[in-house]
């Protein structure tokens, strides 16, 4: 299966995720603002006649912009009832830019546990797979995460981002062009919750837990890597309550 070195830890980030440029973009953003600030509540009503006015825009512009979060799960049209939010569990949290609205208006302690439990099914058997399959530029990706994860005492941002190099490069070292793609739902949401931690500078350094990881992988030791990486998000869900 090919290998995807190309996807890092930066191209995790959601921000660039919607292709919309200018005005269309800001009509975007504006609206899911509104959807994910409560503003327009689960099974609201768009007010497009105030929206074109208060956003300046034109009925094309508010148009396209309702189509895209229309795709996203967020908004529906219907005859008679007009455009309307949908309820939050229709809503595609898969999304790079849903999951980031979501973590931009506060995510409560509940998404985070179910984060975990995400994570609990899918990082154990990445790893597993990991060791099975890797290659040496894999082995090489996750000794750079581990290497750059070990240069942080001091520098939470700098180990925040190891951290979401080191998990990006697992999972693409599964060689599973489905577990590959997590990162996208993975990292943004351990990369916000990493933020906070490590800021306060009162969890044990996370390289140990790691290594034990990537030397399970090295080892081609399939049980080990998928029983390290369980213990790695044990410890994570002791230090991130």
């Amino acid at each position: 299966m090919g290998q995807q070195s190309g996807n890092t830890a930066s191209s995790a980030s959601p921000s660039a995720s919607y292709a919309g440029r200018g005005v269309h973009r800001v009509a975007v953003e504006a609206l899911a603002k509104r959807i994910f600030s409560g503003t327009y509540g689960e099974g609201g009503t768009l007010d497009l006649p105030d929206l074109l006015e208060e956003l300046d825009i034109s009925q094309t512009v508010l148009r396209e912009a309702i189509k895209v979060l229309s795709t996203k799960g967020l908004v529906d049209a219907r005859q008679k009832r007009g455009t309307f939010v949908r309820p939050q569990e229709e809503w595609n949290l898969l999304d790079a830019d849903v999951l980031r609205w979501k973590l931009e208006a506060g995510a409560s302690s509940d998404f985070f546990a179910d984060l975990l439990e995400l994570r609990r099914s899918i990082e154990p058997a990445a790893a597993a797979l990991a060791a099975e399959r890797r290659t040496d530029d894999d082995l090489a990706a996750l000794d750079a995460a581990l290497s750059a994860m070990a240069a942080t005492d001091s520098d939470p941002v700098l180990l925040v981002r190891a951290d979401a190099s080191f998990h990006t490069a697992m999972l693409i070292a599964s060689n599973n062009r489905f577990y590959a793609q997590m990162y996208r739902v993975i990292v943004p949401v351990l990369i916000q919750r990493d933020r906070a931690v490590h800021a306060d500078g009162e969890v044990d350094h996370p390289h140990p837990a790691h290594a034990a990881v990537v030397q399970a992988v090295r080892d081609r030791d399939v049980d080990g890597a998928y029983v390290a990486m369980l213990e790695l998000l044990d410890l994570s869900a002791r230090d991130h309550p």
